[in-house]
C-alpha cells in the first residue's frame, strides 16, 4: 500500500492529522492544567490569607500573647469558625506537628509531605486522585508577630474542577475526530477516483512481468487513462509474438549448451582425482626424498598407476572425439583388493582434511566389471566422505559377501541430510549446499557413481540419520570355476 499513490495520500493525511492532533492535545492539556493550577493556587492562597487574618484577629480580641499555648486552647473554636467561613474541612496542629483538633478526623488520618514542609516553616500542598475524585491537602504555618504559633491544614475538594477539565478535553477530542473522519472520507473518495485505474494498470504490468502475457485491461474510459490501457494491450500482443520467436531459438541454444557443459563437467570430474593423487604423492616424495624407502616405492607405484589411468582417459576422450566408440573390456575384478588399494591411495587426501580411512574387506570378492570404472566409483564415494564429513572422524569402507552379492558400504560422520535431498542426490548437477562444496565440484560425482553401478547391474542407495551418512552398494557376485569345484 505504501507504494501506491492512494496509499501515500491516505497515510500522508493520517500522519498530518496525527501530528496535528498530538500537538492540539498537548496544548489543550497544558492550558487546562495551567488553568487548573492557577485556580487551585488562588483558592488556596485565599484560604491562607483569610485564615491568618482570622487567627491574628482572635489573638487581638482575646488579648493573647503570641504563644502557641493559647493557639492550642482556642484551636477547636477557631477550627469551627473557619469551617463555617470557608466551607472547607481543616485541622490545627501544634508547632511540633501534634494534631490539636480536626473538623473531620477521617480526612487527616496520616501525615504527608505538606505537613512536613509546614513544620519546616514552608507552605505546601499535595494533590490526591482516587476513585474519580481530586482532593488537596494544604498546610502552612501560622505566624503571629513574627512567631510561629501553630499549623493549619485544609482538605479541599477539587473534583468538580477536574471533571469540567475532563469534559472539555473529551469535547475537543470528539470534535477533532469528527473533522478527521469527514476529511479522511473526502480524501479517500478523491484518491480512489484518481488512483483505481492506475492501480489496475500497475497490477496488470506486474502480471506481465511474471510472464502472464494473456493479461488485458478493459477500461471504459475515453480519457488519457483509457488511451493508455489500449496502448498497453497492443504492446503486450507485440511482446507475446516476439517472445514466442525468442523462446524457440533459446530452447535450441540451451539444449546445445547443456550438452557441451555436461561433457566438460564429466571430463573435469574424471581427470581431477588422479591428478590430485599424483600431486599428493609427488609432494611427499619431494619433501622426504628417498629417506623413507617404503613411502618412496609406494608413492612411485601410485603415481605410475594413476598416470596410466589418466593416460587411458585421455585416449578414450580422443577416441570419442573421432566418434570411434570402442567398448571397455569387461573382466573379473577383485573388488576387495581394489577397494583396499583405493583406500590407501585416498589416505593422503584424508589426512589433509584431518580424517582417517578404515578399510575392512573379505577375500575373493569377485565381480564381472570394468576395473577402471569401479575404481572411479570408489574414489568418488571416498572423496565425498572426505570432503563433507566432520574433521577428526573415521571413514569406514567395507566389502563383504552377502546372499550371493558383494555388498559395499561407505560410512562417514557428517551433517544429516533431509529426505528431500536424499530423493534427489543422484540427479546430475544437484548439490545439497553449494556453499560447502569445493569450487571445482559440479555435482556430478554421485550421478556418475550411479551410472557405473547401473552398468554393472547393481544397486546403490544412501541413508542419513543421527549425523551419519552411509552409502550401500550391491554388485552381482562372480563365482570362479575353482570355487564351484
Amino acid at each position: 500500500m505504501l507504494n501506491t499513490i492512494r496509499g501515500k495520500l491516505l497515510i500522508g493525511f493520517f500522519l498530518i492529522f496525527l501530528i496535528f492532533f498530538l500537538i492540539l492535545n498537548q496544548m489543550v492539556a497544558r492550558n487546562i492544567e495551567s488553568g487548573n493550577q492557577k485556580m487551585m493556587t488562588d483558592s488556596l492562597i485565599g484560604l491562607k490569607n483569610n485564615s491568618n487574618a482570622y487567627v491574628r484577629q482572635s489573638f487581638m480580641i482575646h488579648h493573647f500573647a503570641n504563644d502557641e499555648l493559647y493557639f492550642g486552647q482556642i484551636a477547636e473554636e477557631m477550627a469551627k469558625d473557619l469551617l463555617h467561613d470557608t466551607s472547607t474541612s481543616l485541622a490545627l496542629y501544634s508547632v511540633a506537628g501534634e494534631k490539636l483538633y480536626a473538623t473531620d478526623a477521617t480526612l487527616f488520618t496520616a501525615d504527608g509531605d505538606d505537613l512536613r514542609q509546614a513544620l519546616l516553616g514552608k507552605t505546601a500542598y499535595r494533590i490526591t486522585y482516587e476513585n474519580s475524585t481530586a482532593s488537596v491537602l494544604f498546610a502552612f504555618p501560622v505566624i503571629v508577630d513574627g512567631t510561629k504559633v501553630g499549623i493549619i491544614r485544609f482538605a479541599k475538594d477539587f473534583t468538580l474542577l477536574y471533571e469540567q477539565s475532563t469534559q472539555i478535553r473529551r469535547t475537543i477530542f470528539v470534535t477533532a475526530m469528527a473533522v478527521f473522519a469527514a476529511a479522511f472520507l473526502f480524501t479517500y473518495l478523491l484518491s480512489r477516483h484518481i488512483t483505481v485505474p492506475l492501480v489496475k494498470l500497475s497490477m496488470a504490468s506486474t502480471e506481465v512481468m511474471k510472464g502472464k502475457l494473456d493479461t488485458r485491461l478493459t477500461f471504459r474510459r475515453k480519457d488519457e487513462i483509457g488511451k493508455l490501457a489500449a496502448n498497453f494491450n497492443n504492446m503486450i500482443e507485440r511482446i507475446q509474438d516476439q517472445i514466442t520467436t525468442i523462446e524457440q531459438d533459446r530452447d535450441e541454444l540451451e539444449e546445445l549448451n547443456q550438452a557441451r557443459k555436461r561433457f566438460f563437467d564429466n571430463v573435469t570430474h574424471e581427470l581431477k582425482t588422479p591428478l590430485t593423487t599424483i600431486m599428493g604423492y609427488a609432494t611427499i616424495i619431494r619433501e622426504n626424498g628417498i629417506q623413507d624407502q617404503v613411502m618412496f616405492d609406494k608413492g612411485i607405484t601410485h603415481i605410475v598407476d594413476e598416470s596410466k589411468r589418466l593416460h587411458d582417459m585421455v585416449l578414450k576422450l580422443l577416441e570419442q572425439s573421432k566418434e570411434s566408440h570402442v567398448g571397455d573390456r569387461v573382466s573379473v575384478v577383485d573388488v576387495g583388493y581394489l577397494l583396499g588399494d583405493v583406500s590407501e591411495t585416498m589416505t593422503i587426501k584424508a589426512k589433509r582434511y584431518k580424517k582417517s580411512i578404515r578399510c575392512l574387506t573379505e577375500e575373493g570378492l569377485f565381480v564381472n566389471g570394468q576395473a577402471d570404472k569401479l575404481r572411479q566409483l570408489f574414489i568418488n564415494l571416498l572423496d565425498n566422505a572426505i570432503k563433507y564429513g566432520y574433521a577428526h572422524s573415521d571413514i569406514e569402507a567395507k566389502a563383504e559377501l552377502a546372499s550371493n552379492v558383494v555388498q559395499l558400504t561407505f560410512t562417514n560422520k557428517g551433517p544429516t541430510m533431509s529426505p528431500e535431498h536424499l530423493s534427489r542426490i543422484f540427479e546430475p548437477f544437484y548439490r545439497v549446499d553449494s556453499t560447502k562444496h569445493e569450487a571445482d565440484s559440479a555435482g556430478l560425482g554421485l550421478s556418475i557413481s550411479k551410472g557405473i553401478v547401473d552398468e554393472h547391474q547393481g544397486s546403490i542407495r544412501i541413508t542419513s540419520s543421527l549425523e551419519q551418512t552411509t552409502v550401500y552398494i550391491e554388485l552381482p557376485y562372480k563365482r570362479l570355476e575353482r570355487d564351484e569345484e
